[in-house]
């Protein structure tokens, strides 16, 4: 078993990394997707991170 970390600065970006990923993998692989989002204030403006962890089988 294994884990691949994501961590991208926009919701779109993040989704097209984890689909990448996700296209590599037999469906059957894949044992869970874990999903967060944070943000922070710098005085000008919100920043957004967002994170996700894919939980797979490997061979």
């Amino acid at each position: 078993m294994k884990v691949k970390l994501f961590d991208e600065n926009h919701e779109k970006d993040l989704e097209d990394a984890l689909n990448d990923f996700l296209e590599t993998l037999d469906d059957e692989d894949v044992i869970d997707i874990k999903f967060q989002i944070s943000t922070m204030y710098d005085y000008k403006d919100q920043i957004y991170c967002y994170g996700a962890m894919v939980i797979y089988k490997t061979k």
